[in-house]
């Protein structure tokens, strides 16, 4: 998939998960709105992963250890053939529903239960440990929330990462500055998140997280350092709604139907100059 249709897939699939959140009256808004580009750039332009060889043993594993983002991960894993489309819009946050607020297993293409934040870091570490003493080539993928960094988890996850040398092991911190009771420097500050995760034996790479291009560039890049990778990427929460970019309360929000409408004529107005480009 070339770049253009990146940046066209991102914003159609944005427009959806607006769409499942705001028809089910639950989700976190900006969130999803924040990591979109992170997760279209792995799905379609990164990972080897596909709805065909879920059960080969040597295929990239991802984790989302910030799951209460999973209405976008839903939406992607719709749009690839992994689970109906309409099952999702009818069952989303239903009764008896798998279609849950967080990420579960008992979804096609989601490995892990996530969403206790701190957790996913030690579940990537874990799965690409078991890839270095089984010479896979598996690499893992673990996203997790800039606000989450304050989990002392992440930090012994991180510790055993370097002592381990897990070059198979990519993590990616959403870095918008925000989380849902305020800016993270002011809940609990955890800058500078380069320099810490150097100290840890980490190979720091950082890049514009809505910038799905430089995304495939950054997260495709071979990695000879023999350390774990760590990208901070730095977005935008609320990403693509002009109303809800950078505002803390947008973490939680659900859209009136005046917000509601205004953001689908956003939106569609961005794949309209896309489509002219």
């Amino acid at each position: 998939m070339n770049t253009l249709d990146l940046k066209k897939k991102a914003v159609q699939l944005r427009k959806n998960t607006w769409q499942l959140i705001y028809n089910h009256k639950n989700g976190h808004t900006g969130s999803c709105l924040s990591c979109a580009d992170i997760l279209v750039a792995l799905y379609y332009g990164v990972m080897n992963q596909t709805l065909d060889n879920l059960n080969d043993p040597d295929i990239d594993t991802y984790i989302q250890s910030k799951g209460h983002a999973v209405e976008i991960w839903y939406e992607i894993l719709a749009d690839k053939g992994y689970i109906k489309q309409e099952d999702l819009d009818n069952g989303y946050s239903t009764f008896n529903t798998p279609f849950i607020g967080h990420p579960t297993t008992e979804i096609k293409g989601m490995e892990f239960h996530t969403g206790s934040l701190g957790h996913g870091l030690g579940l990537g570490v874990g799965v690409a440990l078991a890839s270095k003493m089984n010479h896979s080539k598996k690499r893992t993928f673990v996203l997790m929330g800039d606000g989450e960094q304050a989990e002392g988890s992440i930090w012994e996850a991180a510790m055993a990462a370097g002592n381990y040398n897990l070059d198979n092991l990519i993590a990616i911190v959403d870095h918008n500055e925000l989380q849902i009771s305020g800016t993270t420097n002011t809940v609990m500050r955890s800058n500078p998140l380069t320099d810490k995760y150097r100290a840890f034996g980490w190979d720091v790479q950082e890049v514009n997280g809505n910038d799905v291009e430089a995304l495939v560039e950054i997260l495709s890049k071979e990695n000879n350092t023999n350390k774990p990778r760590v990208i901070i990427a730095h977005t935008v929460k609320g990403k693509g709604v002009s109303f809800a970019e950078n505002r803390a309360d947008w973490h939680h929000k659900i859209p009136t139907e005046e917000e509601y409408q205004k953001a689908l004529k956003e939106f569609d107005a961005q794949m309209e100059a896309l489509e002219n480009e």
